[in-house]
């Protein structure tokens, strides 16, 4: 069990994964801060945890909930309703964090999504979300905080049977349907949560699915055998990307050397 004195706050608390990423941290013995955009939502809570409202694409209410944090825990996300929604929320929630912890030595862990190197889904090319993803996870590499970036396969669809967790790199999954892989709701906030304390996780990038087999008991070597991040690079090593830096938009040229400067 983790010590009271180690705060981590879920952002996106009140979703339908954030809720069960709270859940899990509090098993595992953290003192959870659940940041939350309607006050309302957040009663169904344990009593321990502490509630700030407040809304990603406006900065100024993320600095008291993050006061004095040992980690964050990204599980928020928009429905990708449109390119600018995606920007804002999926993109810019992560952009202020960082922004907001001013260089503070905050272990983060982001969740974003299976297949986020392929742009040319019709879903992204209507919605943007994945390219929006896709930057964010270059912002946290170029922030030089302790990170860890967990690409889930569809958390709506896993059956019960499917207890076995695999770690997979590279991103070859990238069709946009369910055949990419899937896993439930408990299993990724499980390796959400377990990220935060493990060394072996920091710096490493990884799609996240589930399969019939013997249940996964310890994650620890599943951590330990992946290939880390390579610093200074923005990209997973392994992943193949079609993102250029120099046709990117400005703003977001600017805001990796904004949170490189933190």
């Amino acid at each position: 069990m983790n010590g009271p004195e180690e705060k981590v706050l879920v952002v996106g608390a009140t979703g339908g994964l954030g809720r069960v990423v709270v859940d899990q941290a509090v098993e595992e013995g953290y003192a959870v801060r659940a940041f939350v955009r309607d006050l309302s939502k957040a009663g169904s809570f344990p009593e321990t945890v502490k509630v700030f409202v407040g809304d990603v694409t406006q900065p100024d209410t993320l600095k008291s909930a993050l006061e004095g944090l040992d980690a964050v825990i990204l599980a928020h996300g928009s429905d990708g309703s449109s390119r600018a929604v995606s920007e804002a929320i999926d993109y810019g929630g992560v952009r202020n964090v960082l922004l907001a912890l001013e260089g503070s030595p905050v272990r983060i862990v982001l969740n974003t999504a299976i297949g986020i190197t392929n742009r040319e889904t019709e879903f992204n090319r209507q919605s943007g979300l994945t390219d929006w993803k896709h930057r964010s996870e270059r912002l946290l590499r170029a922030s030089g905080l302790p990170y860890t970036i967990v690409r889930p396969g569809w958390f709506d669809d896993a059956p019960a049977d499917h207890p076995r967790i695999l770690m997979l790199q590279g991103d070859t999954r990238r069709s946009g349907t369910i055949n990419d892989g899937l896993i439930a709701r408990r299993q990724l906030a499980r390796v959400l949560v377990e990220s935060v304390s493990s060394s072996s996780a920091v710096g490493k990038t990884f799609e996240l699915i589930a399969e019939a087999g013997d249940a996964t008991s310890d994650l620890e070597p599943l951590f330990a055998d992946l290939t880390p991040d390579i610093k200074g690079q923005l990209d997973a090593p392994l992943d193949v990307t079609d993102m250029p830096l120099d046709q990117e938009p400005p703003s977001v040229r600017q805001d990796l050397q904004r949170v490189q400067r933190q």
